[in-house]
This record gives structure tokens, C-alpha cells and sequence, in this order.
């Protein structure tokens, strides 16, 4: 589940949903209507020709079939679930609950290449990835931009099963951000990725458009795809609703010695977001730089490790991130670009606007205000400095850290970031120096979410396992959850699980005492 930074699209988190040949519209649109219901309806045997001519009868569509697990997903009118519930074929009928990518964005990027923290933080940098080309990651999620600057070059194969372009395009953006915190090449562009040398064997199963949702069987279809094509770890940066039948895949993927990976969840609360909550699958919360819990991750006793997911710097396709800058006299200050700013760059004197919360007529005329968090809107404060002849804004934060902020459609004119709540003494002190302030688009952006610490972890996981081949899934999953960094409440807790992946420990200790110990 992303959560991005400035463009909050905690409904991005996408749920998977199998599109017909004839289908068009987009996944979100098919799910239910008035008279009509999405179900999936699993046999007690693999269901037959008569089974499937049954469903017609009752004017049902059939839209998916996973006979792995005996399940087949229908469009059927309301009136006909009781009537395919009573038939003694059948095991069970379930709704086909939606399941969603979970981030929220904030675009910002440099142009030389940088090493996101959260690489270092899961001590990625500390374990080469020459063996990596012995396992292979499957990524259930939007799609994976092959054709990307930091991305080119990977060993990667696909499948789309949406109606939306290519499994190697990506109108949701989430999912070539998710495969940048993976395998992002180390070629002097943008960023790395946790296997950055393009060893590491990478399948991609598209389930998410533009919508960023699909039904529990489209998502459930593509783990059993993931198995088939002979993935050693599944990363699935989504969550929603709880379906048996899921359970059921995710029950026979363990069985054939498959990791499983999982979002806990952007909500902020106590409840438990699907497949992260069942046993088999690893639920991934989210920390920021500083390795304090993140705030929208959600919390239970399904959680069992972290990993880096706020303000994650990761590729995007191209064109479509952005990044910002601010530069006071000789000093250049890390800020991110406010979701909906104008892609424009102002020059001008900084100066003090206080919480922006009142137009100056003419008082800030040529000039860059300089404003707080608080009180109001960060649109709010952006319009009274332009309203007041402000040139560009920046805002910093009234509580140490970056500041992820959004003008939620709001329209202005003028270019505006966030600031670090550490930098705001440092701006004060430079009221009336020669500032610049701007936003530009960039092939890389900025993500928040439990969407950004699943890749940490599943790729971690992926690269360690690569050394000791000989371990088994549950082998490594006890390593990863004995090799963390505690954080928290001394063992295991519902925001960190056991604690921080890391790589370098985790290896250690598998070569000290062994697989699963």
C-alpha cells in the first residue's frame, strides 16, 4: 500500500480485477451495480462444463477462473447468489471484495544519482547482489515501466491483466515506484534499488489501472501466476477486504515454498488489511528516516516487520514526477514540491509571511513568502501569498521533519514547497536573501506509504536468500523476523512487528548459525 507523500493517494492502493475481452471500462467501474454483484464462487471439486453452464443460466458472467483453488469469479444479478449458494456443488460463495495499492505521493528528485536512505537503513548497501539471479521477485501491483532511465536493462518478464495498456506501462505510477525501491540500476541516474546490479530475476503482474483497485480474484489470480512462472518472493504493495478463496492461494504458495510480502495498511488504526493479515504472508509496516513509526501505518498483531516508507525516493515514469527546489543566498535546502503546484520556478527576496493566514495588499510584492505550518490550508496560505503579490512559497514545517503537503486541487499560479521543520530556524535567519523557489517535472517522485516499506522488505528478502539458496521460505522468514533491528517495545510489537529488515544482519546470522535459526 502506497501512501503518497503529496499526492495522499491512499486509495491508489490498488485492488486487482480481471478484465473480459470485451470489457473497457475502467476496473473500478465493473465491480457491482444496483441489481448486480461481483462473487466468487468456489467448488467443492473443479468445477466442470455443467457447473459453468449453471452460472449462465442464472444470467451470471463469468470474468475469472482460478482452478487452483476450485473458484471462479461472476457477474451475477443479486437475486441468483442465494440459488448458486444452495447448489451442493458448491463449497462457498463470497463477495469479490476490492483490495488497493496503498500510498500516498509527494513528488521531488535530483538529477545525480543518490542513495535513498531507506537502502542504507535495511543495510542493502552492505550486501552486494552478485547471487541475486538465482531467485526471481514477482510484483503484484500497477505495472513496471521497462523503458524508464533507472529501470532499462532489468531481467524482467510480464503479464497484464487489466484492460489498461501494457504490463511494461504504468498509469497508476505506484507500480514502477515499488520495482524502483527493488532494482533501480546503479548507472550515475536518479536513485539505486535494494538489488541494483541487474542480476535479480523480476516478474510483474499488472492488476491495477488508473483506478488503483481491482476484485480479491484478479489479485489472487496473479499470486498463482506468480507461482507458476517460478517466483521465490511475492510482493503485493495492497490490501483490502478479506476473501477465503485468497486464503485458500496464499495456503497452497506457502506450501510450495513461496515468501509472501504484504502491506499492513495506510488507515492509521488497529484494523487488519488483506492477504498482510493472513498467517502465511508477511505484513510490512512503515517507518520514517529517522526509523520512528509511521503515523497512517496501521497497527496489530498481524504486523511482523518495518521498513523504510515515508517520504521514499523512487522512479516513476518518466515525466511524471516532479522536483522541487530552494535555494536562500548560497544555501540549497531539501523541500518537496506541493502536490498541485504550478511546474514553474520565481526568484525574489525571502520573506517572513508568518502562518499566512492573512492577505497583505501588496506586502509581499516580488517576494517569496516564507510561512508555517498551522491553522489553515496549505492552499490557503499559498493563495493569501499570492493574493498579497507573493512570487513563490515556502512552507515549512512546525514539528521537526519533511513537510508532505497538498493543495488539494486548489488552483494557483505560484510555486510551492515544503520545508523540513529542522530547516525553519536556518530560514528565518535568511529573511531577505536572493531566494529561488521551483517545481519541475522529474522521473522520480517522492512516495509515503506501507506500499514503500514492502519493497524494502520483500527485496531485502529476495537478495539475502540468494546467498543460502538451501533455505527454505520458512527458513528465511524466521531469519528475516530473528535478523531485525528491535524497535519499539522490547520484541515483537503491533507497529514494528519484530523490528527493522536488515540485510547485513540477517545475512550474518545465517551464516553463523545456519537457516532458520
Amino acid at each position: 500500500m502506497v501512501r503518497r507523500a503529496v499526492s495522499r493517494a491512499l486509495g491508489r492502493f490498488a485492488l486487482p480485477l480481471l478484465a473480459g475481452a470485451a470489457v473497457v471500462a475502467p476496473l473500478a467501474l465493473q465491480a457491482q451495480t444496483s441489481d448486480r454483484t461481483r462473487v466468487i464462487v468456489v467448488f467443492k471439486h473443479a468445477a466442470d462444463a455443467s457447473d459453468r453452464t449453471a452460472i449462465e443460466r442464472l444470467d451470471g458472467r463469468i470474468k475469472l477462473e482460478i482452478s487452483q483453488v476450485n473458484a471462479i469469479a461472476v457477474d451475477v444479478p443479486r437475486s441468483a447468489v442465494a440459488k448458486i449458494r444452495a447448489n451442493k456443488r458448491v463449497s462457498f460463495v463470497e463477495d469479490d471484495v476490492m483490495q488497493h495499492a496503498m500510498e500516498v505521493s509527494s513528488p521531488d528528485s535530483t538529477l545525480a544519482q543518490e542513495v535513498p536512505y531507506g537502502i542504507t537503513m535495511v543495510q542493502a548497501d552492505q550486501v552486494p547482489d552478485t547471487p541475486a539471479f538465482r531467485k526471481k521477485i514477482c510484483i503484484i501491483d500497477s505495472g513496471y515501466e521497462t523503458a524508464h532511465e533507472d529501470l532499462d536493462g532489468n531481467n524482467v518478464t510480464g503479464e497484464n491483466l487489466t484492460t489498461s495498456g501494457e504490463w511494461f506501462t504504468d498509469e497508476l505510477h505506484h507500480g514502477t515506484h515499488v520495482g524502483g525501491t527493488v532494482s533501480a540500476v546503479n548507472n550515475s541516474l536518479g536513485v539505486i534499488g535494494v538489488m541494483p546490479n541487474e542480476r535479480v530475476k523480476i516478474r510483474i503482474e499488472k492488476v491495477f489501472d488508473a483506478s488503483g483497485q481491482a476484485p480479491s480474484s484478479l489479485i489472487a489470480a496473479a499470486m498463482t501466476k506468480c507461482g507458476q512462472h517460478g517466483a521465490n518472493v511475492i510482493s503485493m504493495s495492497l490490501g483490502g477486504g478479506r476473501s477465503q478463496m485468497q486464503q485458500n492461494v496464499v495456503t497452497q504458495l506457502a506450501a510450495q515454498n513461496i515468501m509472501m510480502f504484504a502491506a499492513a495498511g495506510n488507515a492509521g488504526n488497529s484494523s487488519i488489511s488483506y492477504p498482510a493479515g493472513f498467517a502465511e504472508v508477511i505484513s510490512v509496516a512503515a517507518v520514517d528516516s529517522t526509523k520512528a513509526w509511521a503515523t497512517f501505518s496501521q497497527f496489530n498483531a498481524d504486523v511482523e516487520v518495518a521498513a523504510p516508507g515515508v517520504a521514499v525516493k523512487s522512479t516513476v515514469p518518466m515525466g511524471t514526477g516532479s522536483d522541487a527546489k530552494l535555494k536562500v543566498g548560497q544555501t540549497t535546502f531539501q523541500v518537496i514540491g506541493m502536490e498541485d503546484s504550478p511546474v514553474i520556478t520565481r526568484q525574489g527576496p525571502l520573506a517572513d509571511f508568518g502562518l499566512g493566514d492573512t492577505v497583505i495588499p501588496g506586502g509581499m510584492t516580488g517576494k517569496v513568502c516564507l510561512i508555517q505550518r498551522g491553522d489553515i490550508t496549505f492552499a490557503e496560505k499559498v493563495q493569501n501569498c499570492e493574493a498579497s503579490g507573493g512570487v513563490g512559497a515556502a512552507i515549512y514545517n512546525n514539528v521537526p521533519g519533511p513537510l508532505n503537503g497538498t493543495l488539494a486541487g486548489a488552483v494557483t499560479h505560484i510555486p510551492s514547497v515544503g520545508a523540513d521543520g529542522n530547516d525553519g530556524a536556518s530560514l528565518l535567519a535568511k529573511i531577505g536573501k536572493a531566494t529561488t523557489v521551483g517545481v519541475s517535472t522529474s522521473n522520480y517522485a517522492l512516495f509515503d506509504g506501507t506500499s514503500m516499506a514492502t519493497p524494502h522488505a520483500s527485496a531485502v528478502a529476495t537478495l539475502v536468500w540468494s546467498y543460502f539458496p538451501e533455505c527454505t521460505a520458512a527458513q528465511m522468514r524466521t531469519s528475516i523476523d530473528n535478523g531485525v533491528e528491535d524497535l519499539g517495545d522490547p520484541g515483537r510489537d503491533v507497529k514494528f512487528g519484530f523490528g527493522l529488515v536488515q540485510a547485513k544482519k540477517t545475512y550474518a546470522r545465517i551464516k553463523t548459525a545456519g537457516c532458520g535459526h
